[in-house]
């Protein structure tokens, strides 16, 4: 049976310069009659099949079915007082399901690709005229086996066309090291011939460069090289087969070269706006909801954004972000912990720093502390005093990343249509910072000009090792690598990162099972705006009866606190079976030599 590949193509994504997938066969033939006998005969064949690749990046319109972007947005995580999504993974209540969306999709995504390789083979022309859609497909492979591998581990391999009756379809899993081998070999494959970002045509915007793919690798490798170093073999399914060398000071390496290549020759460059008197010191926050011209006071449009690497392509006319955006995030409200975690002004944690003002206002928290965390939280700018009333069992915090305006006022619901961040050039700095220490135990200052471009657009001193020695010097419990992955967290809040990271970095269980807080209340002995200091309760500010965990003391910036308790440690139960997603029983069904992941 021949198959028809034309309904895949028109699939593909409105964007890549926008003019994508309306036009691309009024010219050709009859969509029922174009097989493959008379498809991929043509290098624009390919360009317009190439170009469904691109509704499988993670965006506002997220590719994994009943899983939402709100499940990329650390909802459930350490840092969020929210479990609006993943509340099954930041509770550790996983169980195996019958079906899993990211299962199907990727490899739905995996069999699309493989058909362009397949076809590539038998092209007629010259190679290099298909070259470009030949890397794309490469690194859209390796984009979703990298999915796969982050939710499952091992996975079986499919690298040709299956039909129904294939005998692969009943392949046992690879080990995560051969899944490991074919993504950094795709991705190896990609990078021959992509092109450069100053060499895509306007009309192509949103297409993989080969910047992106060595970013995109050098993301793989850290993950990789920092599972192996953190987590060894210890969730491997039964039977799997260990690496067979170490590898992780090579990944590292690698991951170091290719971050450097992007960083030095990319011609990307932190978007840093916070001098302009129309939106002061608020970059962190109109960033991630640019529009067009009204969608900030300054006027700044996309043209204005190199910062970002790979992106989904968005627009208010041809391309909407079908989501109710702006309405969710304002829900995505972080944990105590994420807000204590910005620092202050000097460089300091607020346990160290000065300039802290501490919890007896609302707003004062926010007082000298990096730009970020009034952007991230509240749409720029200090809330007022007596702002927040705790009557609802929530935290007492915003959240404004990727709220989107049609300045002032936010867009109507669905009609949202930022770009989708999927890898900027921020994310490649901090991956920078993180490899080098994680390969020599140490990092030169010079390795550390990237993250202090992301504390100078938060209004922080720069990190130095003089500053650490400093901070050691003076009794602070302070270390580098702690301040990469602070800085880590704090910039890529709501990205995706969070889970990925804890559980790479082996501390999963510990940050995950601590109880969800919200605002400082005090008492004994401290006042603010909800309790006196000998412990009365302002009824009209606090409403004790919403909370029904209570309150929990903490170290906070001002010493041991009560803080209001959204979910009790009692709550969460996150083992280290949970760093892998149990295989979906509907697949073992099919294919009874699926081994399930441990513990499952």
């Amino acid at each position: 049976m021949k198959n028809k590949y034309i309904s895949l193509a028109i699939g593909c994504v409105m964007g890549l310069g926008l003019s994508g997938c309306s036009d691309l066969f009024l010219d050709l033939d009859p969509q029922d009659q174009r097989t493959d006998v008379i498809y991929f005969q043509k290098a624009s064949d390919f360009k317009d099949y190439s170009a469904s690749f691109y509704s499988q990046l993670l965006g506002w319109r997220t590719p994994y079915g009943s899983y939402s972007i709100y499940n990329y947005m650390d909802s459930s995580s350490d840092l969020s007082s929210n479990f609006l999504a993943s509340s099954d993974l930041g509770r550790g209540t996983i169980v195996v399901p019958t079906n899993d969306d990211r299962w199907d999709k990727c490899y739905n995504y995996i069999r699309t690709v493989n058909i362009l390789l397949k076809k590539a083979e038998t092209y007629p022309g010259e190679q290099s005229e298909i070259a470009q859609y030949v890397s794309e497909a490469y690194f859209f492979r390796a984009y979703n086996y990298f999915m796969l591998l982050k939710t499952f581990g091992g996975i079986p391999i499919v690298k040709t066309v299956l039909d129904t009756d294939s005998p692969e379809l009943m392949n046992p899993r690879a080990s995560r090291y051969d899944v490991i081998d074919l993504i950094l070999s795709d991705l190896s494959e990609s990078i021959k011939n992509l092109p450069l970002e100053q060499n895509i045509p306007s009309s192509d915007k949103g297409r993989v460069s080969v910047m992106a793919a060595k970013a995109f690798k050098a993301r793989v490798l850290l993950y990789e090289a920092t599972w192996r170093k953190y987590n060894g073999t210890s969730t491997d399914f039964k039977g799997s087969e260990g690496p067979e060398k170490d590898q992780i000071n090579e990944f590292l390496d690698e991951a170091i070269t290719l971050c450097q290549d992007v960083i030095y020759n990319g011609g990307y460059q932190i978007w840093n706006y916070n001098s302009n008197t129309k939106i002061p010191n608020q970059s962190s926050y109109f960033l991630f909801n640019l529009e067009d011209e009204g969608s900030n006071p300054a006027g700044l449009t996309k043209a204005s954004n190199n910062e970002f690497i790979l992106y989904g392509v968005y627009d208010y006319v041809l391309r909407q972000g079908g989501t109710n955006l702006s309405h969710t995030v304002a829900s995505m409200i972080p944990s105590r912990k994420l807000i204590d975690m910005f620092l202050c002004q000097d460089g300091l944690p607020i346990e160290y720093s000065e300039q802290f003002e501490g919890y007896h206002k609302t707003g004062d928290e926010y007082k000298n502390r990096d730009f970020r965390l009034m952007n991230y939280t509240n749409q720029g700018v200090i809330p007022e005093e007596g702002s927040v009333v705790l009557d609802r069992g929530l935290a007492g915090y915003n959240c404004s990343k990727f709220y989107s305006h049609n300045y002032p006022a936010y867009r109507k619901e669905k009609e949202e249509s930022a770009n989708y961040p999927v890898l900027r050039l921020a994310e490649v700095f901090l991956n920078y910072a993180e490899a080098c220490y994680e390969r020599n135990g140490e990092v030169t200052n010079e390795q550390l000009s990237g993250i202090n471009q992301l504390r100078a657009r938060g209004g922080v001193e720069p990190l130095t090792n003089e500053f650490i020695e400093e901070c050691k010097a003076n009794g602070y419990a302070m270390d580098m690598l702690s301040e990469i992955r602070r800085e880590r967290a704090i910039e890529l809040f709501m990205e995706g990162f969070r889970f990925d990271d804890l559980k790479r970095w082996g501390i999963a269980e510990q940050e995950l099972n601590q109880s969800r807080l919200g605002m400082v209340v005090g008492g004994d002995g401290y006042e603010t705006e909800f309790k006196s200091a000998d412990g009365i309760v302002n009824t009209s500010m606090y409403k004790t009866g919403t909370f029904p965990w209570g309150e929990e003391k903490v170290q906070t910036g001002d010493g041991e606190l009560s803080c209001v308790v959204i979910s009790s440690k009692s709550n969460h139960s996150f083992a280290k079976k949970h760093y892998l997603w149990p295989i979906p029983q509907k697949q073992r069904d099919l294919n009874p030599n699926l081994v399930q992941n441990p513990g499952y």
